[in-house]
């Protein structure tokens, strides 16, 4: 596929600084990204901030741009890795899971198990990063094992192992906590 002919002129001008093109590419490519976002970090004023970033990133980094790939897989990259550097800044401490479980009864079997939302969110950040990583990005996030080992690089079954070997460890480390509440 020819990638050069893709937008070319609005690049070229994005490069030179001229702002209408940068408007443009921005108008383009925001909601595709902004969704990439928001599925990543899930929530909006953090998607929000992460897209805006990312363009910034965009066009301080236009230069660079070879047209080795389309202009929208140039971005999209961009936006995944400012994406998973703030999971990571954030030691993707999983906030929603208390909002979706908030509902949750006093008879649930949680509360047979002693084990609690906090607790979970405490194990799970005792999860080696890699584990971590990818266990959140496909419990908490619904990626596919394809797209999680296209975002971090890796292979599709790399992606499966951490997966498998962080739901082990997950149930260890919440087995230890259910032991260490029952004593």
């Amino acid at each position: 596929m020819d990638y050069g002919s893709t937008h070319r002129e609005i690049i070229e001008d994005c490069k030179l600084g001229n702002k209408r093109a940068q408007f443009e590419l921005y108008r383009l490519y925001s909601q595709a990204m902004y969704n990439i976002c928001l599925r990543m970090v899930n929530d909006d004023l953090d998607a929000e901030d992460l897209l805006q970033q990312s363009f910034v990133d965009v066009f301080t980094k236009m230069d660079t741009f070879r047209y080795e790939s389309s202009i929208g897989a140039w971005i999209k990259r961009i936006v995944v890795n400012n994406c998973i550097n703030f999971l990571k800044k954030r030691r993707l401490n999983i906030e929603s899971l208390d909002d979706r479980f908030h509902h949750v009864a006093e008879d649930a079997p949680v509360e047979e198990t002693k084990l609690n939302i906090s607790t979970i969110n405490r194990a799970i950040t005792e999860l080696p990063d890699g584990y971590r990583v990818v266990f959140s990005l496909y419990m908490f996030e619904g990626y596919d094992h394809k797209e999680i080992g296209e975002i971090l690089n890796i292979t599709e079954a790399t992606s499966k192992s951490q997966y498998s070997r962080a739901k082990k460890k997950l149930k260890e480390l919440l087995e230890g906590k259910r032991l260490t509440v029952d004593s």
